[in-house]
């Protein structure tokens, strides 16, 4: 028995000493990693280095593309569990889908929180909406609710949106950010003046990932067993409580790290301090609703509590870290149009449009066949007749079709389609085909509420962050965005336009004087 476990702890040993062994790609044993082949110890190196042409070509293709928007991002795992009513009553009246009527299950979830619209190693306290995107791996396959902290957005037409961020992003000559272009582009565009009170207020910098709302933004449809729909939005309310930073408190943090909403999630969840938001709904009959001043599928309005109260329905938890960032952060997609059976789509025009926009993205970014991909694939088996593509590497091919059959229908054994789990929801659609914005934009009503609803040093922020990005454009824009501001409250349009009168210097000027700072401050030293 001695001699048998004895072995048995040498075959252990041996396993383990070949498990640490590092190989390439090809299962290749690497025996020197310190040292490409030359022709002597210090000639020209040979073509056939196959190790190092192998290890760097790997290492000059390691990067995916960047994503356009959404490229600064962190996440994490957890699960989703269901309350299963809504108001007291099952929620089952609304809606059929598993996720929310199944609450004997702990839905597994990935989430990823990201700035917008600046790049992959950009400080995390920039003035910016926050993305907030969930992957359910839901038993009837994927769900993802693509949302930001923000319950709405600048824009209502898909149309704008390369427009829009175009603008907000740097100049494409000299490659610095120009507020001028961003508020060029808004004093054209009214309907963003809700979501610039909200992003120039302390809600446009969130102080850390676990401390901010999360939102669907857009107006989706619940449908239940019958088919009967209602209009839906979400809404992720942080367990931690919300937190807020001046610009000032931003500026602090920034000099000393900018990377502090990322690691603040990191240290969180590996100390077993996990996160939550409870998700709450707001509900209302699907139709135009008329007596409305908005159009309920605006995703520039909000719907508000004391009209259409919130309802609990859930609790999200996040307790595991990414094993490794490229694999699960940077490579996770999500898209819109990823809907489960119980819930479906709104005619939001910017919702539509994005439903195209996001899945086609990740088919560029990460490749046709992303989907295969541990962090994207769904929980449940995935048996399709897609086939091909880069980097095709399913094994499963259905072990109950025929492998011939790679078209549907047939009569030889080919996949087949499912029976429909309920009645298909089937809205009526009519009217003229149109190039018009919708009948009720009401462009200012709701923002000025919200800058009404702010606490004082909310506006106190507001305003200054506005006077301090609006001072060095040209003056049309400066009257342009007074104009709006009026028009939203007398209070708001007055506060801006005598901080402006007042400006003693311009954001960029001061942008100006701390690249003159550069040179005066540093030291100089000789060359070695």
């Amino acid at each position: 028995m001695e001699m048998t476990s004895y072995q048995g702890g040498i075959q252990m040993d041996k396993n383990k000493k070949e498990k640490e062994i590092l190989t390439n790609q090809q299962g290749h044993d690497v025996t020197d990693n310190q040292n490409v082949r030359t022709v002597g110890n210090r000639g020209p190196m040979t073509l056939e280095n196959y190790d190092f042409l192998e290890k760097i070509s790997h290492f000059d293709r390691e990067k995916i593309p960047e994503r356009i928007v959404h490229a600064r991002g962190t996440g994490a795992h957890g699960y989703f569990q269901s309350y299963g009513t809504v108001n007291g009553e099952p929620i089952s009246k609304y809606t059929r889908a598993k996720v929310f009527t199944n609450t004997e299950v702990q839905t597994p979830v990935f989430v990823r929180f990201s700035t917008v619209v600046h790049g992959k190693h950009s400080p995390e306290t920039l003035r910016d909406p926050r993305g907030f995107a969930i992957k359910f791996y839901t038993e009837d396959g994927n769900w993802d609710l693509v949302g930001n902290n923000l319950k709405i957005f600048f824009i209502r037409d898909p149309l704008k949106f390369p427009d829009m961020i175009h603008a907000f992003r740097p100049d494409p000559v000299t490659n610095y950010q120009n507020l001028e272009r961003m508020f060029d582009f808004v004093s054209r565009s009214p309907e963003a003046m809700h979501m610039i009170t909200f992003v120039y207020s302390p809600w446009g910098i969130p102080a850390t990932y676990r401390h901010m709302q999360g939102s669907g933004v857009h107006t989706y449809k619940w449908i239940n067993a019958e088919g009967k729909a209602v209009l839906v939005k979400y809404h992720w309310e942080p367990v931690q409580g919300i937190r807020n930073l001046t610009q000032q408190e931003a500026n602090k943090i920034q000099g000393q790290n900018f990377n502090h909403a990322t690691q603040d999630l990191y240290e969180a969840i590996e100390e077993g301090n996990y996160p939550e938001w409870e998700l709450y709904v707001q509900i209302m009959e699907d139709g135009e609703h008329p007596e409305l001043d908005y159009d309920p599928l605006d995703p520039t309005k909000i719907w508000y509590k004391e009209d259409y109260p919130w309802h609990k329905v859930g609790k999200m938890v996040l307790n595991k870290n990414p094993d490794n960032f490229h694999a699960e952060v940077e490579q996770s997609a999500f898209g819109t149009g990823v809907l489960v059976d119980g819930l479906d789509f709104s005619d939001d025009k910017l919702l539509q449009g994005r439903t195209y926009s996001y899945s086609d993205t990740q088919r560029y970014r990460v490749g046709a066949n992303y989907l295969q991909l541990p962090i994207n694939r769904p929980h449940k088996r995935v048996v399709t007749n897609q086939t091909g593509g880069q980097m095709d590497f399913r094994e499963d091919y259905g072990e109950h079709k025929n492998p011939h059959i790679d078209y549907e229908p047939s009569l030889l054994g080919g996949l087949k389609e499912a029976k429909n789990p309920g009645v298909e929801h089937e809205p009526h659609v009519e009217g003229n085909l149109q190039r018009k914005a919708i009948s009720r934009e009401n462009n200012f009503g709701q923002a000025g509420e919200t800058y009404r609803r702010l606490a004082d040093w909310e506006k106190d922020d507001l305003i200054a962050n506005l006077v301090n990005a609006l001072a060095s454009c040209h003056e049309e824009i400066q009257q342009k965005m007074v104009e709006m501001c009026y028009q939203c409250d007398q209070d708001y349009g007055k506060r801006l336009e005598d901080g402006l009168k007042n400006a003693t210097s311009s954001r960029e000027e001061k942008m100006e004087k701390a690249v003159d700072m550069a040179e005066e401050m540093s030291k100089p030293s000789d060359p070695y």
